[in-house]
């Protein structure tokens, strides 16, 4: 078999295990998918309805998998196995714990239809990873919590919930939550808060508790990134050239600070912030790696630091 037709077939595997996970598939994100013409596309279907797969195509919608009907189990790659096993791990550590039993369930029926050399394989590799977190996650107050929420994000409707504040006030929101991300160690929600009429950041550990409503959004949302940019806060620019050794140490960490950009000198580099943290948040974090970074702007983040400095000396004594 040349290999014209191996990449061919290749293809064609790809596109059925793309109909298998997607109600609809339109022949022209397939073929920027895949790099090829609409026209590729169109015979490569036709390979597939040829073989007596009931693909159903809609003109402006693309093609679908007739409903009902079932598709043998798809074999696994060794890599892709071996990839399983890594996001197994993953999971069981950073997942939070209303996603943890579903995730086992979910992998479990992968591994029902891996053939058994791959069964032996993540026999002989899966106590070879680790990975390993510092804080784990706390037991749950609610069950679900986050399959909820993601339910009401796909059914765009509103949550009621009863949620813990930071200075242990209990509150009431009503919420249309725009997506979750992990931070920090923790899950938090991205939400328009129908009371405050604004958008706000709740930490998912602190719902007391969850009801879903079948109150429709009030409006349209984007890409939950859209909103985790979203401020009203004041913030200050900050510059600060750092020694390129401890560049890789900080690297991850300045996002959470207002990093904007930065630009190699022949002292060190040179790093823009715009933050809102500059009179705790900041400093804090700066300090951290103050003996390899010098102030470039504003004085008064000099004087925090000083400060800070002082009280930490002072409990020394």
């Amino acid at each position: 078999m040349n290999d014209h037709y191996l990449k061919k077939l290749d293809r064609v595997t790809a596109i059925l295990t793309q109909l298998q996970s997607k109600p609809t598939v339109r022949a022209q994100d397939l073929a920027a998918k895949f790099d090829v013409s609409i026209r590729t596309i169109y015979r490569d279907v036709k390979t597939l309805e040829n073989a007596g797969i009931p693909i159903i195509g809609e003109a402006g919608n693309g093609y679908s998998l007739m409903d009902g009907y079932k598709l043998p189990p798809i074999m696994f790659t060794k890599e892709e196995v071996l990839s399983f096993i890594t996001a197994e791990k993953l999971m069981q550590k950073f997942s939070h714990q209303s996603l943890g039993n579903h995730y086992q369930m979910a992998m479990e029926k992968v591994r029902s239809v891996l053939r058994n050399s791959d069964k032996n394989l993540i026999l002989n590799i899966e106590k070879q990873i680790d990975v390993y977190n510092h804080h784990p996650q706390a037991d749950d107050t609610i069950k679900n919590v986050i399959p909820t929420i993601l339910e009401s994000i796909a059914d765009k409707t509103q949550l009621f919930i009863e949620y813990k504040t930071v200075d242990s006030r209990i509150t009431k929101r009503t919420i249309e939550a725009v997506g979750i991300f992990f931070e920090f160690n923790y899950w938090y929600i991205m939400a328009f808060c129908t009371m405050r009429k604004d958008f706000r950041q709740f930490r998912v550990d602190r719902i007391l508790q969850i009801l879903k409503t079948q109150n429709p959004f009030s409006q349209e949302y984007g890409q939950i990134n859209d909103y985790r940019r979203y401020s009203k806060g004041e913030k200050t620019r900050v510059r600060l050239l750092v020694e390129k050794k401890i560049i890789g140490h900080i690297v991850n960490s300045r996002r959470y600070y207002g990093f904007i950009e930065e630009t190699e000198t022949e002292h060190g580099i040179e790093m823009i912030f715009d933050t809102e943290w500059i009179n705790e948040g900041f400093p804090r974090w700066l300090i951290t790696f103050a003996d390899y970074a010098t102030i470039l702007e504003p004085e008064s983040l000099k004087i925090k630091l000083r400060n800070l400095a002082s009280d930490i000396s002072k409990k020394m004594e």
